[in-house]
């Protein structure tokens, strides 16, 4: 007899119960009690179990499973896919494009164009000789262990996702700050894409998307690393001083004055740290990524995990955490000439 007999009996379910039979699998347990040919022990209040759908459903084989919750949720997606596809497809072929192109054009350049032109890059960003000269060795260091090709690969990856999150987390963030609505509507939003688990985001797209379309794991990426700068950008502009809101105010300044001349400046520290964080997740995820196609160091870090190659995995980690280092410094050193500039 199942704990939950007498619960339905008293609702007069009894014959509903009888009548049917959930077609779920059965679970390990139940299938190894009943190879053993062992029958459900009677069970004392303190082993009472909670009244889940499959301790409800050992007394009632018509009540459903738990199992059965999440194969309608499959059934469900599988229902819409195709539509979602046609959707989903077109809106983000332009992602695959920016990808594909700018894994190329790090590919097909030579060595002795892409590096003095990232080396330029972080100068004019940075303005410093020192951090040059870093960023020259690290570069130098990977391509003499013939690493040269996969880090450009992962740095152009991270160029392309970094900037399209900047590109759409920035004018939401705007919109938060701008509207107390908007804030509450999003918030719970970010909160479920910074909790759920990094592989969780490859399940549903490696269903809309093929696993050799580069779209599959850029869109994976920038929904895992948009969130940072999304945050910072709208508490940065929150954070504005009122004083100085209301000296724009009494100037006559429109609300689009206010934003750009006034607002965003005074928010730009807490955008650019958000932009570094942004940065940093995109790389973490870049390595996960590479379980569905993603070039680059992920893949070596992948390729040891399986073949337990130890002096690959350990390498190509090394190789991520240098370009983490890089891109971390280069953003923090930007970040300190923008505080540097509003002090003056």
């Amino acid at each position: 007899m199942a704990t939950y007999d007498s619960l339905f009996s008293s609702l007069g379910l009894k014959d509903w119960c009888s009548a049917g039979k959930s077609d779920a699998p059965m679970s390990m347990a139940q299938l190894l009690s009943k190879t053993k040919g062992e029958e459900t022990p009677e069970t004392s209040i303190w082993d009472l179990p909670f009244p889940s759908m499959d301790a409800l459903n050992e007394a009632c084989p018509n009540f459903p499973q738990s199992r059965e919750l999440t194969k309608g949720l499959e059934e469900g997606f599988l229902a819409i896919k195709d539509n979602l596809s046609i959707i989903l497809d077109p809106i983000t072929q332009p992602l695959s494009w920016a990808l594909d192109g700018t894994l190329y054009a790090m590919l097909s350049a030579p060595w002795w164009i892409i590096i003095p032109l990232l080396l330029v890059v972080v100068f004019l960003v940075s303005k410093s000789w020192k951090l040059v000269c870093f960023v020259a060795v690290s570069f130098a260091t990977l391509a003499f262990i013939d690493y040269y090709e996969y880090a450009m690969q992962t740095l152009g990856i991270i160029l392309v996702c970094a900037f399209l999150c900047v590109l759409l987390g920035v004018p939401i963030g705007i919109a938060m700050s701008r509207s107390d609505m908007m804030q509450r509507l999003t918030i719970p939003v970010l909160d479920m894409l910074q909790t759920l688990p990094p592989f969780v985001y490859l399940i549903p797209l490696i269903f809309l998307f093929s696993v050799t379309e580069s779209k599959l794991y850029g869109i994976a990426i920038i929904l895992y690393a948009i969130v940072p700068v999304i945050r910072l950008t709208n508490l940065g502009i929150r954070l504005v001083d009122k004083d100085v809101i209301e000296a724009a105010d009494a100037f006559g300044m429109t609300p689009r004055q206010k934003l750009y001349k006034v607002q965003i400046p005074l928010a730009l520290p807490n955008i650019m740290a958000g932009v570094n964080q942004t940065i940093m997740m995109s790389l973490a995820m870049v390595v996960i990524a590479s379980l569905v196609s993603a070039p680059g160091l992920g893949v070596l870090v992948l390729r040891g995990i399986r073949n337990l190659e130890l002096g690959v995995g350990l390498v190509s980690g090394l190789g991520i955490v240098i370009l983490a280092v890089i891109l971390d410094r280069v953003t923090k050193a930007s970040l300190a000439r923008i505080n540097a500039a509003q002090k003056q």
